[in-house]
């Protein structure tokens, strides 16, 4: 309908506003674009989901949008993502306050303390895989302080917790695979050419019942995750993962326990390796084998 010059839809029904889709003036807003793009991908596509990701600031103009599709006759579903802004302890991120925390500088910091640490520590490694490790984890630790949150909430930003290397963090969860693959790497030297993941697996201890259990959550958790578009499931998954492995391994000895035992164990040892892997490359974190 048209309204003083433009070109409106009235969503009073829906409880909101009008959705201006031409201006009065003639030109066309966000509303007009995002219409003639939905039915060319629909056209050209024919999706059966679209999704949108955006900031907060953005979930009235998205729920009008969707709701003038739907009387378009779109019938894709159309889902907004929106996650929450991050702000410094003293305030909101300002260009013209001069506080913008670039993202380059960022990733470049990550990685000089990562090197830091990896450099203070006796090493074999080369200046070149010196180089690749401290990227890997630096920028995981980076990734994960963002994947780890829930998407919609404030997230209050200090350099600490961005690039934390302990605790609930990318690099604590790199590490725990980490020792996991050194554990494989002995039981291969010992037993050559057996696979862990084709050994007898025996649950008697409490313990392996409960670390078993968690792995098995897994799949479930993944389609969650991507169900609800928030990565931080998943996170919050594999840190209890590793928090449940350290528990069997200080209880649980592996290598020294006798063979029917130390196969089952190794066996429980390299599906946590496995999930650990699976599931930081489904946040772009990479597991690295040595750390």
């Amino acid at each position: 309908m048209e309204s003083e010059g433009a070109l409106v839809v009235n969503l009073e029904a829906e409880g909101m506003p009008v959705c201006i889709v031409r201006k009065s003036d003639g030109g066309f807003n966000y509303a007009a674009t995002d219409i003639a793009t939905v039915r060319n991908r629909v056209a050209e596509f024919s999706p059966d989901r679209i999704v949108y990701v955006t900031d907060e600031r953005q979930q009235l103009h998205f729920r009008q949008f969707f709701s003038v599709c739907a009387k378009l006759g779109i019938t894709a579903h159309l889902e907004h993502v929106w996650f929450g802004l991050m702000r410094l302890p003293e305030g909101t991120f300002s260009t013209r306050q001069g506080n913008v925390i670039k993202l380059e500088a960022l990733l470049d910091e990550a990685v000089r303390r990562a090197l830091d640490i990896i450099q203070s520590s006796s090493t074999d490694m080369t200046e070149a895989e010196q180089q690749k490790l401290a990227e890997e984890i630096g920028i995981g630790a980076i990734k994960y302080a963002d994947l780890s949150h829930d998407p919609q909430t404030l997230i209050v930003f200090t350099w600490e917790k961005a690039l934390a290397l302990e605790g609930n963090s990318g690099p604590y969860l790199q590490y725990a695979h980490a020792r996991i693959c050194s554990l494989l790497d002995k039981y291969a030297e010992r037993l050559p050419g057996r696979d862990p993941l084709r050994n007898t697996l025996t649950l008697d201890a409490p313990i392996e019942k409960e670390l078993a259990l968690k792995l098995l959550q897994f799949p479930a958790t993944v389609a969650r995750a991507a169900e609800a578009y928030k990565p931080n499931v998943l996170a919050d998954y594999l840190f209890g993962l590793a928090q449940a492995y350290s528990s069997f391994y200080q209880q649980s000895p592996v290598l020294k326990s006798e063979p029917a035992i130390r196969d089952s164990r190794i066996c429980l040892c390299a599906m946590v390796a496995q999930v650990l892997q699976q599931g930081l490359t489904l946040l772009g974190i990479a597991t690295p084998r040595t750390i």
